[in-house]
């Protein structure tokens, strides 16, 4: 693996761990060049109980790979929070920067209502 890579995945178990010990639920996420996805997963990290991704029939519609399509993944993924009585998180980045598609995701899964 390259380096930038292996720097990603050093700071994503760093922030797991955390997590862990705090016994919350998370909400994870993860972006490829094309597409973001975001999944809530349980505190003992054995069950998904919601998931939005641009892959997703409603939101494959136009490009997938920007900004207003990270805000769309967002909103969508707290609606669906709600509907499995999900009100607060923690934010797992992945190791990935808080900017960008990362931050456009975060804010609008605020907007829509959840905690974090």
């Amino acid at each position: 693996m390259n380096e930038k890579k292996v720097a990603r995945l050093r700071r994503s178990r760093s922030t797991r761990l955390k997590i862990r010990a705090l016994g919350a639920v998370r909400l994870c996420v993860n972006r490829t060049p094309r597409h973001m996805y975001a999944q809530i997963i349980s505190a003992d990290g054995g069950h998904v109980l919601a998931q939005a991704s641009t892959l997703d029939a409603a939101l494959r519609e136009g490009a997938t790979g920007n900004i207003e399509a990270a805000q769309k993944v967002g909103a969508l993924l707290a609606e669906r929070a709600k509907a499995a009585g999900v009100a607060k998180v923690a934010f797992d980045r992945s190791g990935f920067k808080y900017h960008g598609r990362i931050k456009a995701l975060a804010e609008a899964a605020r907007e829509a209502g959840l905690e974090f």
